[in-house]
């Protein structure tokens, strides 16, 4: 059991009053929807600091990457392969994966890494990461991210996104929207001080 559980299961064994969980129908109804989702989700990824990019039928999805990241040379792919409309485009621009390393502090230096997004939330442009790889550190080690998402995969909200959310095989996942940002000293606004400097959503 990992120290996850045994931390649910001491919460579990000490809550003496227990409450039914709240009916969030009415929450659900009320929440924000919009006509445009990709047009809105393009909107809000420049506000939180990133970059959306919508891939035309005739991109080749490689020469788009390298024109975003002309400067990357190493270049982490979760992905060997992306299907784009009726074709499927490998990534031929990454240099390697992620899990050919041993340990997570040798994906130090990576410039660039390219990872599968799930679920693109319009109302503040988060985008669920579900880990597919053993080594995780790769969301946040990277000096910068690619997001490749299924523009159908856009929800327009939290509510809609928690209903669609999976941890998959190795039990992990996050929400990221846009860079890593903090403006806890003297309140000055930091990119990059956690996570990516840079993150670039590719709406396939």
């Amino acid at each position: 059991m990992s120290s996850r559980e045994d931390i649910l299961q001491n919460i579990r064994r000490n809550t003496r009053t227990r409450y039914e969980r709240p009916d969030l129908t009415s929450l659900e109804e009320e929440a924000l929807t919009y006509a445009d989702p990709v047009g809105q989700f393009c909107k809000i990824m420049v506000q939180m600091g990133g970059k959306a990019v919508v891939l035309g039928k005739e991109d080749d999805l490689n020469e788009v990457i390298r024109q975003l990241y002309p400067d990357a040379k190493r270049i982490a792919s979760i992905l060997k392969e992306v299907p784009t409309g009726e074709k499927i485009q490998l990534i031929t621009c990454a240099t390697f994966h992620p899990d050919e390393v041993e340990n997570p502090g040798e994906l130090d230096g990576t410039d660039l890494a390219i990872v599968d997004g799930r679920i693109g939330v319009c109302e503040n442009g988060a985008v669920w990461l579900q880990q597919d790889v053993e080594q995780r550190a790769i969301y946040f080690i990277s000096e910068a991210l690619v997001i490749l998402l299924d523009r159908k995969n856009l929800v327009n909200n939290m509510h809609e996104a928690y209903k669609r959310i999976d941890t998959g095989e190795y039990g992990y996942g996050v929400f990221m929207s846009g860079p890593s940002k903090t403006a806890d000293i003297e309140q000055a606004l930091v990119m990059g001080a956690h996570g990516p400097r840079s993150v670039t959503v590719i709406l396939l």
